[in-house]
Order: structure tokens, then sequence, then C-alpha cells
């Protein structure tokens, strides 16, 4: 591994799995899928350092349709629900369970965004689909980013991926770890399910070299009985909206890229940030506005090219934004 190699922490060992899950993800099995990479998305009793969506080609690009944005849970009730022809809402769409004003503010927003038609017939509003949401997800993957798996980090892991396995939300979970060159990697001498797969990582000033030190076992979300059936598909299917809205590169949203100091640097494929005051690939956590090294950019660098768009921190963002949407295969320019 190169010296200071953003695999030294976990933060960068993350952003840098993640472009390499982009460009090579399955990395045991041939598919035509497509990966769509997120971090840290979960339910309310897990996240997941990486997510990748295995999505069908033709039903991600069919999902372009309906924005780049998330579709929460309350939109996916009416998008997927909505009529080919002009229909009450609620005779549309199937009881939600809960009370109607609430589809009725959903179906506001969704109009407002474009994912389905609106229009009044007197006292009431009719919706009509601008297309039929496509079954665009094909398998759903949990990876947890360990670059240096001690024993004490091995045994809370392994309660984690216990839960993982026994709720089989996702279709696989996977532990990356920094390949240390040994026959037999220290994590798979850790008391780890043996369901979950091993992936040894090593970075390069080019890219990733990876080797799967354990291939794991296809798990059966219809198998865990915890849940109905269809509660469980659509909490899959909304873990994979927030993928499709967030993507990997989101990270940029909690971190401070207006401070002087932000840079992106290049490492094993991936742009990672960098603190130019400190010398070093900063954590989210760090970079924030109670650092005490924060200096917001001079007004100077905030006013170059016409019209005024902003300084170098605007630019990080919308280069990010450019490439989480030629990802998706949406327009990226």
């Amino acid at each position: 591994m190169i010296d200071g190699a953003p695999g030294d922490a976990e933060f960068g060992f993350e952003l840098v799995t993640c472009r390499w899950a982009e460009r090579v993800w399955p990395p045991d099995r041939e598919t035509e899928a497509v990966p769509v990479v997120a971090r840290q998305l979960g339910t309310r009793n897990r996240r997941w350092d990486t997510v990748v969506v295995e999505a069908d080609p033709e039903g991600l690009a069919a999902r372009a349709a309906f924005g780049e944005r998330t579709l929460d849970s309350d939109l996916l009730h009416v998008v997927r629900n909505a009529p080919a022809d002009w229909a009450w809402y609620r005779d549309a769409l199937p009881d939600p369970g809960y009370p109607w004003r609430y589809v009725r503010a959903a179906v506001h927003r969704a109009d407002a965004r474009g994912v389905v038609d609106t229009r009044r017939d007197g006292n009431r509003i009719q919706i009509r689909r601008v297309a039929s949401y496509p079954d665009w997800v094909c398998r759903l993957v949990a990876v947890e980013n360990k670059p240096d798996l001690s024993a004490s980090a091995a045994r809370a892991l392994a309660d984690q991926l216990d839960h993982d396995v026994s709720t089989a939300l996702a279709d696989e979970v996977w532990v990356a770890t920094a390949a240390t060159g040994e026959t037999a990697e220290p994590a798979l001498l850790e008391d780890l399910p043996v369901e979950a797969g091993v992936l040894a990582l090593e970075f390069d000033g080019d890219g990733v070299d990876s080797r799967v030190a354990w291939h794991p076992a296809t798990l059966d979300p219809d198998a865990e009985a915890s849940s109905p059936p269809d509660d469980r598909a659509d909490k899959r299917l909304e873990l994979a909206e927030r993928a499709y809205g967030s993507g990997w590169r989101s990270y940029v949203g909690t971190m401070r890229p207006d401070c002087r100091w932000f840079e992106l640097r290049e490492r094993a494929g991936a742009f990672v940030p960098w603190c130019a005051e400190k010398k070093c690939h900063q954590t989210a956590v760090e970079c924030a506005g109670s650092c005490p090294g924060f200096e917001p950019e001079p007004p100077a660098w905030r006013t170059r090219g016409w019209p005024i768009e902003g300084g170098p921190g605007k630019g990080i963002q919308r280069l990010l934004a450019r490439r989480r949407r030629r990802q998706r295969g949406l327009n990226g320019e």
C-alpha cells in the first residue's frame, strides 16, 4: 500500500472501496447488472458502510424518467400505483394504512417533481402516471469496510454480520479489508459468520487489486419470517432508491468544500478529500465549520468566471455531481 494512502483511515478506505465497486462489481461472478454504489445507508437498526445495488441496465435507464432524486416510501406509493388513465387518487391508489391526507400531500410532492401528472375534477385531484415505474433492482449487497481488522473490531463486526445474515435484508454481505500479503488473511481467522464474504483490497497509485479471500453465501430474503414479504420487498426498494439518489460521492454534503484548504486528490482511482492546511486526508467528522483551521474561501475566488459560479468548493460539488450522474447513465454535462 502506498504511503499515506486513504486506506490508512476508514473513511478514505470507504471512498476508494466505493469507487472500486463502481468499476468492477461483482468480484466473484459474471453479470450484466450495473452497480449503483452508495455509502452509509441502512435501516433504523442497522447502517452499512457500503451498499451496492445490482441494477438491471434497461430498468435503470427507465428509472431516469423519475429524476435524479430519491423517491421516498410515500412517493413510491404514488408512483408505483399511478394509473395509465386519469383517476381520483383515492380510487387509484391502494389503502396506505395511514390517513389519506398524507397521501394527498405526497401526490402534491409527486406533481411538483414531475413524477406523476395531476389535474382537478371539481374538488377531487386526479392522477396519471408519466411512465411505468420499472423493476430495476436485481440484488442488494452490503459491505462493511474494515481496513485494519483488529481483534476488538472483529468481535464488534461479528455481531453486526450475524444480524445481517439473520435478517437477510441484503442478498449478500461482505467484509472489505486491506490486504496483508499473508497466505491466510487475518479476517479469515476471526470468528465471523461463514455466510459473510471477505474481500482483500490492495491499493496502488492507479487502482485497486482485489482478491476474494472467502466467497459469501447467497441469502434468501424470503426465508426470513420476521416481517411480511411485501414489507421486506418495500424496504429493499426504499434502500435502493436512497442509494440511487445519494450515491457515494454525497460525502461532500457533510463536509466543508467551501474551506480554502479543501481539495480533492486522486487515490487509487477515486477523488478523496485532502486538507492542505493539515496535509492529510481528513475524515468527514474533522472537516466541519468547527475545525480550528477552517477558513472560508476568499471572496475573490467566488467571483471568477461569468456568470458568477462560486469558488473551488462549488466546482468540486459540480464535478462530483456530474460523475454521479454519469455512473447512473444520466446526462453528466
